[in-house]
Formats: C-alpha cells, sequence, structure tokens
C-alpha cells in the first residue's frame, strides 16, 4: 500500500527539485524517511520532487522524526534545504541553469544591480515594491513569522521551476552554500589578496571584535533638492552627502543607495549590512515621506561610517567620494565593484584571524545565545513597535481632543460670565479664556509631541528590526561551517585536510563573533542615546505643559 500524506498548507516551489502543494491535497510519499527536514513525493497533479515534511499530515500510525547531526528533528518546519547549479558568467542570465546537482557555487556571481551605465541616471525607484518581492537584505517571510522562524527560506525567483527529482545528498544550510561558506570551508576558494584588501580580526577581553577604523569619520546628509531632467518630464530627489573626511558634497539619489546597497550585501556575507527605508510607489514628493526617508537614510550612514569595515570598503568610499559631477569616474568606481572578484567563497580569504584559534565549542555556545537574545529582542521590539504607535495615535487624536473639549468648556463658562457686565467681573473673564486657550494650545502640543519623542525612537526600532531580519543568514554560514567541521572529524577526514577545513571553519566563527559584537556595541550606543533623548523630550514636553497651566494660573492672582 503506497504512502499517503495530506498537505496542511500551501507550498509554492521555487527550485528545481522541489513541487507545490496546496492545503488538503493527497500525496503519494516515496518513504517515511525525513531528510534535513524534507519529503519526497507525487503531488495529484503528478508531479514529483520535494516538499517541506512540516508542510504535510502523513496518514499513518508511525510518528516521523529522522535522526541527524546529532539532534533529532521532528515534524518541526525546517530549514530551506538549498541546491547549487552553474551560471553563466553573463550578468543576469540565467537559461544556463542545469537540472539541479551538488556543485560548488561559482565565486563571481552576478550583478544584482538593474540597468546599464547608459540608464544609470533612469528612475529605478519610480516603480513600485510588489509583495511577492523578498525584503531587503533577506528573504520574504510570512507575515505571521518571526524573523528567526524556521520556515523555509525563500530561493531566487528567476531559477527556473522543474520537477527533476535530485538525489539524496542535500545541503541543509541554503545560505551557507549561497554565501560560498560551503566552498570556503572545503578549501575551494582562490584568489589573490591584497593587504589593504585583509579584514583583521582582534582578540579582546570580549572575544573576537573588528579592528577599529584609526580615521573614523561621519557623513551629514542634508535636506533632498528635488531635480528634474529631460526638460522636466522626469522628476527625483537629489541628496547632499557630507562626508567628514573629505568635507566634499556628492550628491546622490535614492537608486544610488540601492545599488550601493546591492553591492554590500553580495561582498560581505557574515556582515550586517543595515537596511535601506523602503521603496514608494506613489508619493514620493510628499514632505512627510520625504523627511521619514532622509531620517532612515541618516540612520542608514551613522550604521555604515561606524562598522568598522563597511565604512573602510572600496565601495562604500566611492560612492561617499566620487564627485557628481564626473561621470567618467563614476561609472569607472561602478563597474570596478560590480566586477569584485573578492564574494561569495573568495570573500572569506580576506579575513585574518587572530593567531590562537577558538574554541569551536566555546563558537557554538555562543553563537546559540547570541541567536536566543536576537529572537526575543526581536519579539520586544515588535510588541515596543506596537506600543508606541497606539501611544502616538492617542496623542494624535484622543488626548488632543480631550484637551480641546476642556479648553471648550471653560470657553461656555467664559462666554456665559461675560453677560455680567460688572467692571470687578472682568479680569476674572480674562483669566478664564487665558485658561480655554491654554488647553486648546496643550491638545495641539500633544497632537506635535509624537514627531519630537516617539518617532525616532521608531526609527531606531526599524534599523534594528533590519539587521536582525540579517542574522539568521549569518548564524547559518557560521553553523554550516562548524557542521562541516564536524562531518569533516566524524568521517576520519585525514590530518592535513582535517587541520585545513577547522582552520577555515575558526576564521568563519572569528568573523560572526566580531560581527556580533560589534551588533552589541553599537546596539548599547544607540539605545542609550535614543532612551536619553526620549525622556528629555518628554520631561520638555510636560515642563511645556506646565508652563502654560503657571500661565493659567497667575492670570487668577490678578482677579
Amino acid at each position: 500500500m503506497a504512502l499517503r500524506a495530506r498537505a496542511l498548507y500551501d507550498f509554492v516551489s521555487e527550485n528545481p527539485g522541489e513541487i507545490s502543494v496546496v492545503e488538503n491535497e493527497l500525496l503519494t510519499l516515496y518513504s517515511e524517511e525525513v531528510v534535513d527536514g524534507w519529503l519526497e513525493g507525487t503531488n495529484s497533479r503528478g508531479e514529483s520532487g520535494l516538499f517541506p515534511a512540516s508542510y504535510v499530515e502523513i496518514l499513518n500510525e508511525k510518528s516521523l522524526s529522522v535522526q541527524g547531526n546529532g539532534e533529532t528533528y521532528h515534524s518541526h518546519t525546517p530549514a530551506r534545504t538549498d541546491y547549487s547549479y552553474q551560471r553563466s558568467a553573463h550578468q543576469g542570465d540565467t537559461s544556463t541553469e542545469s537540472t539541479p546537482t551538488r556543485s560548488y557555487p561559482n565565486y563571481s556571481y552576478p550583478s544584482t544591480s538593474q540597468g546599464s551605465d547608459e540608464d544609470w541616471d533612469d528612475d529605478w525607484d519610480d516603480c513600485p515594491a510588489t509583495a511577492d518581492q523578498p525584503s531587503k537584505g533577506g528573504h520574504a517571510l510570512p507575515a505571521s513569522s518571526s524573523a528567526y522562524s524556521s520556515s523555509p527560506r525563500r530561493g531566487s525567483a528567476q531559477q527556473s521551476r522543474s520537477s527533476a527529482t535530485v538525489g539524496r545528498n542535500l545541503n541543509r544550510f541554503s545560505t551557507f552554500v549561497k554565501s560560498g561558506g560551503e566552498a570556503f570551508v572545503l578549501g575551494e576558494a582562490s584568489g589573490f589578496v591584497r593587504d589593504e584588501d585583509k579584514i583583521r580580526v582582534v582578540m579582546s577581553q570580549f572575544g573576537p571584535e573588528w579592528q577599529e577604523d584609526p580615521h573614523p569619520f561621519t557623513c551629514i546628509i542634508d535636506d533632498p533638492t528635488k531635480q528634474t531632467k529631460f526638460k522636466g518630464m522626469k522628476s527625483y530627489m537629489s541628496y547632499g552627502l557630507t562626508p567628514s573626511h573629505t568635507q566634499s558634497q556628492v550628491n546622490r539619489r535614492y537608486k544610488h543607495f540601492d545599488w550601493l546597497y546591492a553591492r554590500l550585501v553580495e561582498r560581505f556575507p557574515v556582515i550586517s549590512v543595515p537596511h535601506l527605508p523602503e521603496k514608494q510607489a506613489t508619493g514620493r514628493f510628499e514632505e512627510d515621506f520625504i523627511s521619514k526617508r532622509r531620517k532612515g537614510l541618516i540612520w542608514w550612514m551613522n550604521h555604515m561610517t561606524t562598522h568598522p569595515v563597511l565604512s573602510r570598503c572600496d565601495v562604500f568610499q566611492h560612492f561617499l567620494t566620487c564627485s557628481s559631477t564626473d561621470e567618467k569616474a563614476w561609472k569607472q568606481g561602478k563597474r570596478k565593484a560590480e566586477r569584485d572578484c573578492l564574494v561569495g567563497a573568495n570573500f572569506f580569504l580576506t579575513i585574518s584571524p587572530p593567531a590562537v584559534p577558538l574554541d569551536l565549542q566555546d563558537v557554538e555556545s555562543k553563537v546559540d545565545g547570541f541567536k536566543a537574545f536576537a529572537k526575543k529582542m526581536d519579539e520586544s521590539l515588535t510588541q515596543v513597535n506596537v506600543t508606541l504607535a497606539e501611544f502616538a495615535r492617542k496623542q494624535v487624536t484622543g488626548f488632543r481632543k480631550e484637551y480641546q473639549r476642556v479648553g471648550q468648556a471653560f470657553q461656555l463658562l467664559g462666554q456665559a460670565f461675560e453677560l455680567d457686565q460688572q467692571e470687578y467681573s472682568l479680569r476674572l473673564n480674562q483669566a478664564i479664556a487665558f485658561t480655554s486657550q491654554a488647553y486648546e494650545t496643550i491638545g495641539d502640543y500633544f497632537a506635535d509631541q509624537s514627531r519630537q519623542d516617539l518617532e525616532p525612537v521608531a526609527d531606531l526600532l526599524a534599523i534594528y528590526q533590519g539587521h536582525l531580519a540579517n542574522f539568521p543568514d549569518i548564524i547559518h554560514v557560521q553553523k554550516g561551517a562548524l557542521t562541516k567541521a564536524k562531518e569533516s572529524q566524524r568521517l576520519g577526514e585525514e590530518k592535513d585536510g582535517l587541520a585545513g577545513i577547522n582552520e577555515r571553519c575558526n576564521i568563519i566563527s572569528c568573523a560572526t563573533l566580531a560581527e556580533m559584537q560589534h551588533f552589541h556595541r553599537t546596539r548599547n550606543r544607540d539605545f542609550k542615546g535614543q532612551m536619553q533623548h526620549f525622556l528629555q523630550q518628554q520631561i520638555a514636553f510636560y515642563q511645556r505643559i506646565t508652563g502654560k497651566l503657571e500661565e493659567a494660573l497667575h492670570m487668577y492672582d490678578q482677579a
């Protein structure tokens, strides 16, 4: 009798070797064996391939579990399995993808930027971001899922769909493969690294940390100006950037930030590149949106300039220093960045770790601790965001209206008193009228206050929610390296080969822990400063209210 299963949820395949399933659909299984969270079978349309084990219910009495990597995996949502492909070296060409095999990815990946040099001045950000596009810095996640959900991660939408069945030799760490981590650990990476390209990790009392930038700098972002081209047919916003180490202003558009972001994500697989403010299809020239985007870009720039690695990389310096009017120099730097060979597996060649290797068990413990911390932080940020948004709504609408109602009530009382024409009542009437106006003014204070204290906190939460969304992929890279090292040891790899794998695993571990340490240091700095600002603004706010009430009180001294 054939093994059967019923789909509990919809699953849309996005990689060759997978099949789509629909809720309540009956599936035929090849076996009950779960490999890294995946089952293999045939759907009701006759397509054969893989689908997540946790998305289906097996229609028999046996419990579904599988022993792997020293752990027992039950029918929880699996980590996404990934397959490597041989790609054409031509940018954007995906037509040569073949049936999935366990091959290592090329080290020079196709550029993810849109357009060519000729359309470099087109409005890339005119196009709306659609719901099915992945969010910046990672893969799209279901709305109900947190950043650390173990739901299957989506592959590239450009990958061709196929019902071809792959073999059982699957890699559980999809990000590990995509980032080139697996190829590096197995010694497949090779390339020339200049001394200025080396990224040094030093050992501090807190563990591995990125070596500090000996020449730190900041960057100011001015209010954007509206520019036009094609005789006014197209409009765009231009931001003036002034780095402190050059004091020369350059003008950049949002699409330039977007291009830079894509380069950085491709270049640094174990560094959390801060997310850019989201795109917007309509209302791009409205004052509120322009102000909000500028604030988001300021946060983004602050995190970039204070990161010891990101701030010094060539592509970021090109973005900050290349003259806005030197089109030739800009294109040369752009092409150089897009042809960078130190991406993927070759990126890890640039890491220079401390002399003493780390204890891999200690690394694993620290990474697991950070993962638990980040998950809890992500949940708490969401709660704080919801609470502050509700508080701001009450201030703008509820509190404002309540104070205005009080003011209107005093106004009615004052109008009644004015019917008394006695001279000695004049000053009392004036005091009551002033009290009415004071409460009206306090209502306006509440309406405007969220811009001063709540919105800056929300901006801070947004930048950190972006960072937290990046860390699952970073952790997957380190976990993949650690798993490879353990597998090699278990399989009795020859001494020289095992030493090389452990050494390369140590490099990835050092980089991962250094990035986590940088996250904690930056978090302490940002939340300390922002909470101080929030409380200072709250105190100033209530002092303004107190001052207005004291003014009203003094009016009665003369009544």
